[in-house]
Order: structure tokens, then C-alpha cells, then sequence
């Protein structure tokens, strides 16, 4: 039998509760949701992968049909490897929209069979990314409502031990 897969890729560096808030509404249309962590070392990300694989699942596990994984390859081949057809995308901005349509027909060239469905997040979280937070946090500035406690725990950890 086939389950109703979509994959939810992205860096996570680290998770917000925009991040959060598509992932439950995601839970809730589709049969299985793969939270896909992008290696993505050229983007020298804050939290290694492992890190931030755990630090989504924690700030994820409430939500029963939601696996989280790492992946290296090209995420076209990580879909099928996961026996999923579609890809979830957040959209915050109408910037975000351009980037994000070249990305789903490039992606649709690689693998006719897959489709991008966008969601936009809740409108109190549409202003929140992963980089700004980690910009604060910097900063000692309060995270507190932008991430899950766990995130907040290991950025504030992270940076004062630097």
C-alpha cells in the first residue's frame, strides 16, 4: 500500500517554530512527512548535521507520522528513496516565491512524477528565519519565541561558549 509521503527539505540551522508550525500542518495532510536535513556544507551551518537532526526531533516528536533524516544527494533522489512525490516548500515572502518556482520546475525537469506544494506560515511566524535567529542569539538577544526550548537551550549554550 502507498502512503501519502511528502519530504520537507531544508538546512534547519536551526529549526524555528515557522519551521514547526508548517511541519504540524503538513502531519495533518499527509500520510508520512520526512523533515530531509540538508548536509549542506557550503553554507558552514552553526550546528553540525547531527546536531541539527537531533535538535528537529525533539522539537518534533509530538507529531506521530514525522521521521527526521539527514541527506546528501540530490533531493530528487532522496524523494524517491523515500518513496515520495512531493516536496514541501515554505513560503514567508513574495521574494521567496521566485526562488522557490525555479526550484519546483528544475525539480519537476529532474522527476516529472514530483510536486511542490507551498505553504505559508502562520502569519504571527512569517517574519522568522533560521539566520536572523542565529543572529540574535549572537547577540544574547532573546529567542525565546521564535524557536522551540531545545533550540534556545543549545544557541544560548552555543554561543557562550565561544
Amino acid at each position: 500500500m502507498r502512503t501519502n509521503c511528502v519530504i520537507y527539505p531544508g538546512t534547519f540551522d536551526p529549526i524555528t517554530n515557522g519551521h514547526v508550525d508548517l511541519t504540524e500542518r503538513a502531519a495533518k495532510l499527509f500520510d508520512r512527512v520526512v523533515v530531509a536535513i540538508a548536509y549542506s556544507e557550503t553554507k558552514t551551518p552553526l550546528f553540525n548535521l547531527e546536531e541539527r537532526v537531533e535538535l528537529c526531533e525533539t522539537a518534533l516528536a509530538h507529531l506521530d507520522n514525522v521521521e527526521v533524516t539527514g541527506f546528501s544527494n540530490l533531493l530528487v533522489d532522496f524523494a524517491r528513496s523515500q518513496d515520495a512525490r512531493c516536496v514541501l516548500r515554505g513560503l514567508r515572502a513574495v521574494a521567496d516565491f521566485e526562488y522557490e518556482f525555479q526550484l519546483a520546475n528544475m525539480n519537476r525537469a529532474l522527476y516529472p512524477e514530483f510536486e511542490s506544494v507551498f505553504l505559508t506560515p502562520a502569519e504571527h511566524l512569517s517574519y522568522i528565519s533560521s539566520s536572523l535567529v542565529r543572529e540574535i542569539a549572537s547577540l544574547s538577544g532573546d529567542i525565546g519565541p521564535f524557536v522551540p526550548p531545545n533550540v534556545a537551550a543549545a544557541l544560548q549554550e552555543r554561543f557562550t561558549s565561544r
